[in-house]
């Protein structure tokens, strides 16, 4: 079965005050090319599928007719609500277009009733776990703890026992939306740290052939059947480095039950014409386990069904660019010829701001969206930016030093601290019961 799993999608979203919707329009015009070039048998969308709770009434005309072209490609699709998304808006109409094959998971309640699909090698049962707010499902997951790592384990056991009851041999992939553990971060992700931990080990997910992840922007390969996306555009300068992928999986038969997995060592895009499946869709070829990465492709999945994962690129509208320097060195340098039509993300270094500096950087970098200043300093008591120094803190952390340079060094006490962090948790748990409430 080939599986096409993507994440992060962030309808409505700017670019430093670009529009971004006809991007994004390309973009689902990818996909859906992408679903038709490959024959895929299932789209698999790990959440964000919005960037906001309320999102613009062109972003949702353009969700609409994205699944309007999925549902009539035949392909089922399976999508999570993300920390950007209002589950309960995204998840209207759930039941009614379910007819269609388009399959929305949003509520945790839905958790352990996977979507079950077939081929020729069986049955592969898709299980929707949403963002899940520590706050809001501990009481309704039976989570024992606090945190993202308890409610995932406590939304994992309900798939592992619906699994359990399930044939043996059947194959098994979740998506999820969360934080994981040697997942790289960019600045575009909104933070959904609470009292300082978010991330969660790889380990949770384990039991399952597939996990497909959102959240993260960049594409990456946690563990070979652990994987992110990543977001399908750069929404942040901090991105100008990552490749812009989809991930094509390919699941073959559960050889604990049918044996290992043997046939054709082509490509995902010569698979040619492949005779029909049990579901309707195409049956392709068992490739060799392999990985685009070089990696295998699944030595510790529970059946050896992972075969292959493969990323597919996406379109990129315009190449990000961050250039550093005095201003003149800039407009002077011919080494930065290439990114004259790029979006610019320029940080100036002069010891004293120069005069008009926007608009004479346009003149030659036209498209240059942010401005920074970090001046060279000769003293060298000197540390970084303001900017530089945060950049890697937590709110909490940030709190805390502030509050240790108002008191001129002291630092907060053991029970200062737990009502500070407390005060974070209860502003987090009182914006999520808004935006469930909206």
């Amino acid at each position: 079965m080939r599986l096409l799993h993507t994440s992060d999608w962030h309808l409505g979203r700017s670019f430093h005050r670009v529009g971004l919707l006809e991007a994004q329009a390309a973009f689902l015009d990818h996909l859906v090319a992408t679903v038709h070039a490959h024959e895929v048998d299932a789209v698999l969308v790990a959440g964000d599928v919005y960037d906001r709770a309320v999102p613009p009434l062109p972003a949702v005309e353009l969700f609409d007719t994205a699944l309007h072209r999925l549902a009539e490609a035949g392909v089922p699709t399976v999508m999570i609500s993300g920390n950007h998304d209002s589950a309960r808006r995204l998840g209207v109409g759930a039941g009614l277009i379910e007819r269609a094959g388009i399959h929305l998971r949003t509520d945790p309640a839905g958790i352990g009733t996977p979507v079950v699909l077939s081929d020729a090698h069986g049955e592969v049962a898709l299980y929707g776990l949403p963002y899940l707010e520590p706050a809001l499902v501990r009481g309704q997951l039976g989570a024992e703890k606090a945190g993202h790592e308890a409610v995932l384990a406590a939304a994992m056991d309900r798939v592992r026992a619906d699994l359990a009851g399930r044939p043996a041999g059947t194959r098994s992939v979740v998506l999820a939306h969360a934080f994981v553990a040697g997942g790289a971060p960019s600045d575009s992700e909104r933070d959904i740290t609470v009292g300082g931990v978010a991330a969660v080990p790889a380990g949770v997910f384990d039991g399952v052939d597939y996990v497909a992840l959102g959240h993260l922007h960049g594409s990456q390969t946690v563990t070979p059947r652990v994987r992110y996306s990543g977001s399908p555009l750069a929404y942040s300068f901090s991105e100008a480095d990552h490749r812009k992928t989809m991930w094509l999986v390919d699941l073959g038969p559960a050889t604990d039950s049918a044996g290992p997995a043997t046939g054709s060592d082509a490509p995902a895009t010569d698979s040619g014409r492949p005779a029909t499946g049990s579901a309707g869709r195409a049956t392709h070829a068992d490739p060799p386990a392999t990985d685009s990465d070089g990696q295998a492709a699944d030595p510790d999945g529970p059946h050896g069904a992972l075969l292959r994962a493969e990323r597919v690129d996406c379109p990129v509208p315009r190449p990000l660019a961050r250039i550093r320097g005095r201003l003149d060195d800039l407009l002077a340098d011919p080494a930065l010829a290439p990114h004259e039509e790029s979006w610019v993300e320029a940080t100036l270094t002069d010891p004293v701001r120069p005069a008009d500096p926007m608009a004479r950087l346009t003149g030659r970098f036209p498209h240059t969206l942010n401005l920074v200043f970090d001046p060279e300093r000769t003293d060298s008591g000197a540390g970084a930016s303001y900017a530089q120094r945060l950049r890697d803190r937590s709110d909490q952390q940030i709190a805390e030093d502030f509050v240790a340079h108002v008191r001129g060094g002291a630092g907060l006490d053991g029970p200062e601290r737990t009502v500070l962090y407390g005060a974070f948790d209860d502003v987090r748990v009182d914006a999520a019961e808004r935006e469930v409430g909206r």
